[in-house]
């Protein structure tokens, strides 16, 4: 007799279904009608998202009264000039720095850790917390592990400063906490959005039930979507049917990976080795307990307190006149967007980008470099 197939019973899961995405972007347009304004503004803060929106053409579907805002989910974007200054005025002095390759070309206040590259600085690109650890272990000389990112890569920082590092290995913590910035976003004067489409990789490990009182302070919905174009799609609408309802709540749209209670395994690490602080965000605000800092007891391990970093020595510039017609800050606020800086697209481009937001995969203004930001696709085929 026939084994049964295990199988049987389950439908097939399927992401990019062009019957269910025309059934969804129906959905979003009597969801958008039933809120009978000439205007819905909704807004997620995850570079992967947006990745995914523009990537394959989703705002064409969109309804016409509809605007998806990217807002502050490009880690390497928002960290702040003073911190990349940190890591290029070390490098100076003489001290290895491994970082994450997005991080290379972002500027700080004088140069960046490219420009520190070519002028003789030891700069090592890794891809994991990990490698760091390794790369210390081989060279036996000071090595700084510029750390950056969200919650996610927060925790894979933690889990190398709990298994031990070698005695030779330092972090420098530029690592960010998202939800103290949605705070600000939702605070800022004349933003009206409306409600939030989180991100579902963070939300893996801090769970939902992290957007709750956010909800309760700002009476805004939050909803956790994955990255597929159906989940972005499914995501909208359970957003737009909750402004419609007046019913702000959370809703995780992609329950196959997240949990309200998320991974408490994850969340034990990270918050043993970090705990929150007031930091800068580049271009949008001090944001309180926006930054994750190495907690007192492994303050032996935190380069700033290891080294005395001459964030002064380093050389002055005055800031070019392309360089201040740089609009970054406002496109990761949700205030601009990319088209509206005279610079995209011709001063500023990937081969030659000007600000943080045209260097790293994840910012908006790259994203809209290769892929577009608002295509005329004629909808979803």
């Amino acid at each position: 007799m026939a084994s049964p197939d295990p199988r049987a019973g389950f439908a097939e899961l399927k992401f990019r279904d062009p019957v269910r995405a025309r059934a969804m972007v129906e959905a979003m347009g009597r969801a958008t009608a039933g809120i009978g304004r000439s205007r819905v503004s909704l807004m997620h803060v995850c570079g992967s998202h947006e990745q995914a929106i523009a990537k394959y053409g989703l705002r064409s579907a969109f309804p016409s009264a509809l605007s998806v805002i990217m807002g502050p989910g490009c880690p390497v974007c928002v960290t702040d000039a003073r911190e990349v200054d940190e890591g290029v005025a070390l490098a100076r002095q003489g001290v290895h720095i491994a970082t994450y390759g997005d991080m290379l070309r972002v500027p700080g206040t004088v140069m960046s850790l490219a420009d520190a590259q070519a002028d003789g600085a030891s700069i090592h690109v890794i891809y994991s917390a990990g490698q760091a650890v390794e790369l210390a272990a081989r060279l036996k000389e000071p090595v700084v592990f510029f750390a950056t990112g969200f919650e996610t890569t927060a925790v894979a920082t933690a889990a190398i400063v709990l298994e031990g590092l070698p005695d030779n290995l330092s972090i420098l913590s530029a690592h960010k906490y998202i939800p103290p910035a949605m705070d600000i976003v939702a605070a800022t004067p004349g933003l009206a959005v409306e409600g939030f489409l989180a991100a579902g990789h963070a939300a893996t490990i801090t769970g939902w039930g992290v957007f709750e009182p956010f909800v309760s302070r700002h009476h805004l919905p939050v909803v956790v979507a994955g990255f597929e174009p159906l989940d972005i799609l499914a995501g909208l609408v359970k957003l737009l049917e909750l402004v419609r309802d007046g019913a702000p709540a959370v809703v995780n749209m992609y329950p196959r990976c997240v949990t309200r209670a998320g991974n408490l395994r994850a969340q034990e690490a990270l918050w043993k080795v970090f705990q929150p602080s007031c930091g800068r965000w580049r271009g949008i605000a001090d944001v309180p307990d926006g930054n994750l800092a190495l907690r007192d007891r492994f303050a032996g391990l935190d380069a700033r307190t290891r080294f005395a970093i001459d964030v002064a020595s380093l050389p002055k510039s005055a800031v070019s006149v392309t360089a201040g017609a740089c609009i970054c800050g406002s496109i990761m606020a949700g205030i601009k967007s990319p088209t509206d800086c005279a610079l995209f697209g011709s001063a500023c481009t990937p081969e030659h980008p000007v600000g943080a937001c045209m260097v790293s995969s994840e910012g908006t203004c790259r994203i809209w470099h290769q892929y577009g930001g608002h295509p005329d696709l004629g909808g979803i085929a």
